[in-house]
């Protein structure tokens, strides 16, 4: 097996660990609180609040780590994120009040960045050719862990309570950096050379410079709004369907894991009609079409068809951050790769701060119902801001 490929796979396995760890725990947390006392009135705001609080550290801090991957090396990035999460996951089994879930939220949003390292290491050895492949297969690394994290995690805290299973994400995150520490090796020789011959002192100030970049950015914070709007209320919205909260941690895991499979199956695809047809035209594409889908759930009452509309809406969000990923690798300089998805990292981070704070607000004067209909909205337009652009700089080309 090629270097490269035996690496991005040691990596893909990597964040499988790390995303199962996040979702066997994170999309519990809304069940959690009324385990720490939290009544039905204010939850949803609660949820809102737990969920917004890691993200506006992490979108602070996600260029900090970018920057430091570029001058350091991005493995260490990635070896530093694993370990502290470990420390994070296993504390959250020990907080007896809302406020300090919302601490260890927070100090979870300072200490991330193994998933945006791991990707820029991927990014880096990856042939030209194969970076749309590659970058979906980690895509799909990601989504394996969401397919095992809520199952894991739901039986786990039907069996042993939710906080035995955030010790147990601890140990996946820890067991995913020990597998970095042993089987993954950076050569920055390459690097080195460039920058040797740049002497042009890289900084932020490129990013500002390059409007494309900047665009990317605007479309992943929005399409993280989005999301983000509803992701902190379903597992609430899934105890309704169900009729009650027995059991709902196992069925929220069920119809989560779904999603996860969606992306399994749909992000290699995405990534290899991106390099054949235009990766603009399939972010299009997947944007249209989960808004679409999202809007579809504002009718459905039953719960073995919404996981089927969850199932359909994975399909297509599994194309849209892998190809905003490989847009950005393309129209940024290989010196500035770790800055770059630091950038992304935080505007993932951003919109998915706002995102819940959004759906939390608004989960207390509409139905979440409504909220579908409001998600779906923005990404459908979103894609439609997208192919009106792209129109527009063809005729433009043309003229």
């Amino acid at each position: 097996m090629q270097s490269w490929k035996r690496t991005m796979w040691i990596l893909w396995f990597g964040v499988l660990f790390c995303s199962s760890s996040y979702t066997m725990s994170v999309p519990f947390l809304p069940l959690f609180l009324y385990d720490l006392g939290v009544d039905k009135s204010s939850v949803n705001l609660w949820a809102g609040v737990v969920h917004s609080s890691a993200f506006l550290v992490g979108a602070i801090m996600a260029p900090l780590w970018g920057m430091l991957a570029d001058k350091f090396g991005k493995r260490k990035m990635v070896i530093r994120a694993g370990l502290s999460l470990a420390i994070i996951y296993a504390l959250i089994a020990f907080v007896q009040t809302p406020w300090q879930l919302v601490g260890v939220r927070m100090m979870h949003g300072f200490v991330g960045g193994f998933v945006p390292a791991s990707m820029s290491i991927v990014a880096m050895i990856a042939p030209k050719e194969k970076l749309g492949w590659s970058l979906g297969m980690m895509q799909a690394g990601t989504m394996t862990g969401g397919i095992l994290g809520p199952l894991f995690g739901g039986l786990l805290a039907e069996a042993f309570g939710m906080r035995r299973s955030f010790i147990v994400a601890a140990v996946i995150i820890f067991a995913a950096a020990l597998a970095v520490i042993f089987w993954v090796k950076e050569d920055r020789s390459g690097e080195t050379s460039a920058k040797a011959k740049d002497k042009q002192p890289v900084t932020y100030r490129m990013a500002f410079r390059n409007r494309t970049l900047i665009y990317l950015l605007l479309i992943l914070v929005v399409f993280q709004l989005s999301l983000n709007m509803i992701q902190p209320l379903l597992s609430l919205h899934i105890a309704d369907l169900q009729g009650g909260e027995k059991g709902a941690v196992l069925s929220a895991g069920l119809v989560l894991s779904l999603i996860g499979i969606a992306g399994i199956i749909a992000s290699p695809i995405w990534g290899r009609l991106g390099e054949k047809k235009g990766h603009y035209r399939i972010l299009i594409l997947c944007l249209l079409s989960a808004g679409t889908v999202v809007c579809v759930q504002y009718f459905v009452e039953a719960l073995w068809l919404f996981a089927f509309v969850q199932f359909v809406f994975g399909l297509f969000m599994a194309g849209i951050v892998p190809i905003i990923n490989t847009l950005m690798v393309q129209n940024t300089d290989e010196q500035f790769r770790g800055r770059s998805f630091g950038l992304t990292a935080s505007a993932n981070q951003f919109g998915s701060m706002l995102g819940p704070l959004l759906g939390g607000v608004l989960g207390l004067f509409l139905g979440i119902h409504s909220i579908f209909v409001a998600t779906g909205v923005i990404m459908a337009a979103t894609g439609i801001l997208v192919w009106t652009k792209r129109s527009r700089n063809r005729t433009v080309v043309r003229s």
